[in-house]
């Protein structure tokens, strides 16, 4: 028996829209919608987030300017949606041409101004810039940044454009000048660029022969290493992978320990198991994200009369290739020796085990959606529950890096 996809969807939004659900976010009233939060415009120079654009936490680093005849032009997407405006002083379309992601938040923030100013449309003054006419290391330079204004020109609304921004999913806008707001995104291939992932493709599983497995060839009807809901080891069936991505670049927490030694490598926003004291039995810990764990806390590791607390001693970061989110039937798995969740992004492991229960079912069934079918990028009912999630959820049960809408 097979679930088509509707039925899985249909499962997943009930789910989240039942009382249980909604109760679980503080200061909710049970059955009603939050209202949207009134915007409010950034003031003249005020930039968000509120941290330097090249850095990780807004569009990333400099990866050099891009020309026509490189190999990087094919990076370049021209936008000629209707509803913008483009200035295009040079007269060769270059402020078309654009990253995809930048043109996606550019056309989202298109339909925003229109609604928030009927009969005025988003104005582009410089896009893509092959000219040199920018600082050195300009995102311009590279497709990722542009200049706006509104079509009428009136600088008593630049403040609230620049608000649209932001919300229209902008990595990094800034109130740069009285005649424009500057707006810049990701690369790409950047390895914040997308908030998915969890492990590198050589992190080890180990199934019910004891053999050790990379992540990335793990295939349904294998039974891993995982954690039940009482703290105990058990064997869990691999299902689907919820995130899977051969040649993506990602940043990884390295969160290390000595006694007994470990060294894991996770995503930032991945839940793993963590508790203040060395404290027994496994289910007292709680999960976290990789980003918050720091040393001198515990983790969960596995050993040869079962699971046990050790001592973080050092977390660190590095970029490696290869993403893999596995999802078991448990919701855990015992990576390098490590307990952690399946899920990310959001800090209710319980929550997250209760959400996914339809696609759980669907290929315990049999569903063929998942794993080695499943395709590159982040799984579809991931998708769906994370933007019903963003509705439902306060901001503060997402990782900060979570608030950037999941790249598929």
């Amino acid at each position: 028996m097979q679930l088509p996809p509707v039925v899985l969807l249909l499962c997943g939004a009930a789910l989240l829209l039942s009382p249980a659900v909604r109760g679980c976010g503080p200061g909710r009233v049970v059955g009603r919608r939050r209202r949207p939060a009134k915007l409010s415009p950034l003031s003249y120079k005020q930039f968000s987030p509120n941290v330097r654009e090249k850095t990780l936490g807004a569009s990333g680093r400099y990866e050099g300017k891009i020309a026509r005849n490189s190999e990087r032009f094919k990076e370049l997407t021209p936008n000629y949606n209707p509803d913008i405006i483009f200035k295009d002083e040079e007269n060769t379309g270059a402020d078309r041409l654009m990253t995809q992601r930048c043109k996606d938040r550019l056309n989202s923030l298109a339909i925003s101004v229109m609604n928030q100013w009927p009969g005025v449309k988003l104005r582009v003054t410089e896009g893509w810039d092959e000219d040199g006419h920018h600082s050195e290391e300009s995102l311009h330079y590279e497709g990722r940044a542009v200049d706006i204004t509104t079509s009428d020109r009136d600088r008593n609304k630049y403040g609230m454009l620049a608000r649209l921004a932001v919300e229209a999913g902008f990595d990094w806008v800034y109130y740069e000048s009285k005649a424009h707001i500057h707006c810049s995104v990701k690369s790409e291939h950047s390895a914040a660029a997308k908030t998915g992932g969890c492990f590198p493709k050589g992190a080890l599983a180990t199934t019910e022969s004891g053999e050790k497995v990379p992540v990335s060839e793990l295939r349904p009807g294998m039974r891993i290493l995982a954690m039940d809901n009482n703290g105990h080891t058990t064997y869990s069936n691999f299902l689907t992978y919820l995130d899977q991505d051969p040649k993506a670049d990602h940043m990884f927490q390295v969160i290390e320990t000595l006694d007994p030694p470990r060294r894991l490598s996770l995503t930032p926003t991945h839940l793993i198991f963590v508790s203040e004291n060395f404290t027994i039995p496994a289910s007292n810990f709680q999960a976290a994200f990789a980003s918050n764990v720091k040393p001198g806390q515990y983790i969960l590791v596995s050993g040869v009369l079962g699971l046990l607390p050790a001592k973080v001693i050092s977390v660190t970061t590095k970029i490696d290739t290869g993403v893999y989110a596995p999802l078991t039937q448990h919701g855990t798995l015992v990576v390098d020796e490590v307990v952690v969740s399946c899920f990310a992004l959001v800090q209710k492991q319980k929550l997250a085990q209760m959400m996914f229960w339809p696609l759980r079912l669907f290929y315990t069934l049999g569903g063929e959606l998942g794993s080695a079918s499943q395709g590159v990028g982040v799984h579809w009912y991931s998708q769906v529950l994370y933007n019903l999630g963003r509705i439902l959820l306060h901001e503060k049960d997402f990782h900060p890096l979570g608030l950037v809408q999941l790249e598929g």
